[in-house]
């Protein structure tokens, strides 16, 4: 079964047992997901709709630091409740110390690296880590280890 199928059948089950706050979030997935397939005119793949969770999943934890920012802590924990399940559908994440030893790696391979080489860096890294950790956390390690070195 694929993600998007997956995703039809959760929604679907939602709805059918009332589970407002599940199917809506679901609904606004498979809204972006649908978009995605008529942007490219053909059915997505696991990869695609992997890459429209992941952009869901950014925009809303974007709007918790700005709902937190202005102090509407209503409206952060409508948004936390939505990612958490639009999280259900993403790989497993790796921890900081993940992350930073596969950093550690690909600095090794790049041989001497300096602060000048951070977008070239940040590429290979954000290739290689897709879908298994957040671009921002891989920037802020990235930047540290660059910082130190």
């Amino acid at each position: 079964m694929s993600l998007s199928q997956k995703i039809d059948e959760d929604m679907r089950n939602a709805m059918k047992s009332g589970d407002k706050e599940r199917a809506g979030t679901l609904k606004m997935l498979k809204s972006d997901i649908t978009y995605e397939k008529a942007k490219t005119g053909e059915d997505p793949s696991d990869e695609q709709v992997l890459d429209v969770i992941n952009r869901a999943s950014k925009r809303r934890k974007e709007a918790i630091k700005e709902y937190e920012a202005a102090g509407r802590a209503d409206l952060a924990a409508t948004e936390a409740a939505e990612l958490k399940i639009i999280e259900e559908y993403l790989p497993e994440q790796m921890t900081e110390e993940q992350i930073s030893a596969a950093l550690d790696k690909i600095l090794a391979e790049a041989g001497e690296v300096n602060q000048k080489m951070f977008g070239k860096l940040m590429g290979i890294a954000s290739k290689e880590l897709k879908g298994k950790a957040d671009g921002s956390v891989i920037k802020d390690i990235l930047q540290k280890k660059l910082g130190a070195s």
